[in-house]
């Protein structure tokens, strides 16, 4: 007997949407070891080094953020995404020619990092803003969760391919695998047929500030919404800051191979598949608030372990393993519940600036948390430095708990 499909699988052009990004997120993932060990393996990164390469790849969601937010409300969505995954592909196909060619450098890595950044913020802004015209509101929090399903999935496997990538083509060609997928993502959106919502009539010239205004002020007048914010930025600074000595700190220090980092990861990951997978079901049985609350505090716990690992290698890889499997369970719970309520109490009309702006201020600390994390790498000392973020990532739990998100019990719909 066949299997009875319910809900989203029932859904055609979202099953479109989410086989692109589940191929694109797993490409994603290969470059995510493979460009630092470019850096790293070929022209030998510093610290320092390395935390400007994080600085530029993080740049643009400081910078254009909140520019690409009104032109998502202003221009159809899908069309944007498809053209930020054609653009992508093409500056990641670079990064092997120009190595090829002998004129890779430092300085290239930060300009291709930079654009692609900027694509990204584009691409992941009009994703965001495009799924609730998409699916029904009923459905974001399956649909949400589906897409992190994805999303653990790519971490698990994507680091192992990628690590294997780099040992047999090299760290500059592994990249190609991730500028095929976003090809595959860009091909899969152009498929979905469905019409979005008609824009808004332009009748007069567009006011970008007064219209970067409108979506700022839309989340520092929400308590909800500013709660998020706050928690999202110290995670993120807080990670960035850890994760920009991590590889150089596991491949200089502890002389863990490239293979064996990526299985490391990928193990770690196995958290973050059964996370996503209980994501709908853990919400809904203790409630919005409680799990937004929870997660935080767990995740904050399990970065504490980082920093604890050292040689030897029997110590330092069931720590690292264990860290990341922790993290890995409760982050893909926490996004699909955050995530959930920031998209049902957000009208259409302003879900490219509301998005925008989350991202402008929970990611623009990224790039920050990569200087400091390379400027700390040189001055503290690698695991010093993980420390520290270690540290920074206990107080999200107390801005998510302190505010009014912990008393959200209903679905996200009831919000509105």
């Amino acid at each position: 007997m066949l299997p009875k499909f319910t809900g989203l699988w029932r859904h055609p052009n979202f099953i479109k949407l989410w086989a692109g990004e589940t191929v694109s997120l797993l490409g994603s993932q290969i470059s995510l070891l493979a460009l630092p060990l470019t850096a790293i393996l070929m022209l030998k990164a510093t610290s320092v080094q390395m935390g400007f390469l994080g600085v530029a790849e993080f740049a643009p969601l400081l910078l254009v953020s909140l520019f690409a937010g009104v032109w998502v409300d202003q221009l159809p969505r899908r069309r944007l995404m498809i053209g930020s995954a054609i653009g992508q592909a093409l500056l990641l196909s670079s990064i092997p020619l120009v190595s090829l060619w002998g004129l890779l450098s430092m300085e290239y890595l930060y300009g291709v990092s930079f654009l692609i950044g900027t694509l990204s913020v584009f691409f992941a802004i009009a994703y965001q803003s495009y799924l609730p015209t998409l699916i029904q509101t009923d459905y974001l929090v399956e649909g949400n969760s589906k897409l992190e399903i994805s999303q653990s999935l790519a971490e698990i496997a994507g680091p192992g391919i990628g690590g294997s990538l780099v040992q047999l083509l090299t760290a500059p060609f592994a990249i190609l695998a991730d500028a095929a997928s976003f090809l595959v993502s860009a091909l899969c959106l152009s498929m979905i047929r469905q019409p979005e919502p008609l824009l808004p009539p332009r009748t007069q010239k567009i006011k970008i500030w007064s219209q970067i205004g409108e979506g700022l002020r839309v989340i520092l007048t929400n308590r909800i919404l500013v709660s998020f914010a706050l928690c999202n930025s110290t995670i993120n600074f807080s990670q960035q800051l850890i994760f920009t000595v991590f590889t150089l700190y596991v491949v200089s220090e502890l002389h863990i191979e490239p293979v064996l980092l990526g299985f490391i990861l990928s193990a770690g990951s196995v958290g973050g598949l059964i996370g996503a997978v209980l994501a709908e079901r853990v919400t809904r049985r203790f409630g919005f608030g409680f799990t937004i609350v929870a997660t935080t505090l767990i995740g904050g716990i399990s970065s504490l372990l980082i920093p604890l690992a050292t040689n030897p290698l029997t110590l330092a890889i069931p720590l690292l393993i264990a860290s990341r499997f922790l993290y890995g369970l409760v982050n893909p719970i926490y996004h699909v519940s955050q995530i959930s309520v920031r998209q049902a109490i957000t009208p259409n009309r302003l879900q490219g600036r509301v998005n925008a702006s989350m991202r402008f201020l929970a990611g623009g600390v990224i790039p920050i948390g990569a200087f400091v994390g390379g400027l700390l790498g040189s001055t503290l000392g690698l695991r010093a430095t993980m420390l520290v973020g270690a540290i920074g990532m206990l107080v999200p739990f107390l801005w998510v708990f302190f505010s009014p998100v912990r008393k959200i019990q209903d679905s996200p719909t009831a919000l509105n």
